[in-house]
């Protein structure tokens, strides 16, 4: 097997760790990697045996494939330019700053038949996998990303940061159209919204109740998912995943609440025997695979077999289409038309911000 001389564009925060990680990956020759900032490329290069550029023009020739880690605000330039010269492109997430960069940078990839994925990691954690085979068709699904502010990808808001990935989880596992969307945040970092809480509405009748933050004072990723069958909850960050369901005695035995209203009944042992005795309770082991690892080896295999990625250009744009709803309901929204909050002022966004669609 010929190796692949793969390149990484950006080796900042996230960027170096697709350095450290392709240059580990059998049949793979991290060759270059480009970073305008000659300290940080050349250390990295330096690490991994490779050698730094300071322009990625520089790759043309060479590269079998890229992996971009370059701010959001330049995924289509840069990215556009490896495309039309077919070379293979993995994009950090969000695909691009808004939706018309996103449609355009898809439309480029289709027009030199060239594969395009984009970095949404969370489908490549086990804990997601785990967790969505015991719910396939959920009725509810609520979720919570929240972080500490990190003074990265400023150049986007929270919508597009954080959102982005449950918004892409949940809309590969309903099976249906976003039917509305409602939406508020606020601002309080400035330029972009910071804490967002939206609602998507599917045509099948399914409700995503979806949480977003990066200014709170701890991070967590967790999402619940109901189901006719019962409820599914998943802690991203801890891979810890735990299944509901009822049990044959609560379908089939006598109703809890009927015990409970029999004379001299224990209370006491039925509350004890809610979890356990009237739900099934089940707690998988989830892989400790590194998801990131998973998502750039499947993105070496798809170059190499020419296939179709996980998560593609398409995929991704259908996320953006639907975070840039969340966006303008975001912007449309004002609390008691006063655009005051019960914690605060209500900051309304810039209209240059709400023309992000172009």
């Amino acid at each position: 097997m010929s190796l692949l001389k793969v390149a990484v564009v950006g080796v900042g925060a996230l960027g170096r760790h697709h350095a450290r990680i392709l240059a580990g990956l059998e049949g793979v020759d991290l060759f270059a990697v480009a970073d305008t900032n000659p300290v940080q490329g050349q250390a990295v290069a330096e690490q991994h045996g490779s050698r730094w550029v300071s322009d990625y023009r520089e790759l043309f020739q060479e590269a079998d494939a890229v992996s971009l880690a370059v701010p959001t605000h330049a995924h289509l330039a840069v990215a556009s330019e490896f495309l039309s010269r077919r070379i293979p492109v993995l994009v950090e997430k969000p695909i691009a700053c808004n939706l018309r960069e996103a449609e355009e940078l898809v439309r480029i990839a289709e027009a030199h038949d060239t594969l395009l994925q984009i970095g949404h990691v969370e489908r490549f954690n086990p804990a997601t996998q785990a967790a969505f085979e015991r719910c396939s068709n959920p009725r509810f699904i609520r979720s919570e990303r929240v972080s500490p502010y990190t003074f990265r990808s400023t150049d986007i808001g929270v919508i597009h940061d954080l959102l982005i990935h449950d918004i892409d989880l949940v809309l590969s596992l309903v099976n249906s159209p976003v039917q509305s969307v409602e939406a508020f945040g606020i601002s309080v970092m400035g330029e972009h919204e910071d804490a967002v809480q939206a609602r998507l509405r599917f045509q099948n009748g399914c409700i995503a109740d979806l949480t977003a933050s990066r200014i709170s004072p701890t991070a967590k990723r967790a999402m619940q998912l109901w189901g006719a069958s019962g409820c599914v909850t998943v802690d991203f960050t801890s891979r810890e995943v735990t299944s509901y369901r009822p049990s044959e005695t609560l379908l089939y035995g006598t109703p809890p609440l009927e015990r409970a209203r029999k004379a001299g009944a224990n209370l006491e042992a039925l509350k004890q025997d809610v979890f356990g005795t009237f739900l099934k309770v089940d707690s998988p082991d989830v892989s400790t695979a590194d998801a990131l690892t998973a998502e750039l080896d499947s993105f070496v295999e798809a170059v190499r077999a020419d296939s179709q990625p996980l998560v593609g250009g398409l995929q991704a744009l259908q996320a953006m289409q639907v975070a840039e709803q969340v966006l303008e309901a975001v912007n449309r929204h004002e609390w008691d038309g006063s655009q005051q909050g019960a914690v605060g002022p209500f900051i309304q966004f810039p209209a240059e911000q709400r023309r992000l669609a172009g």
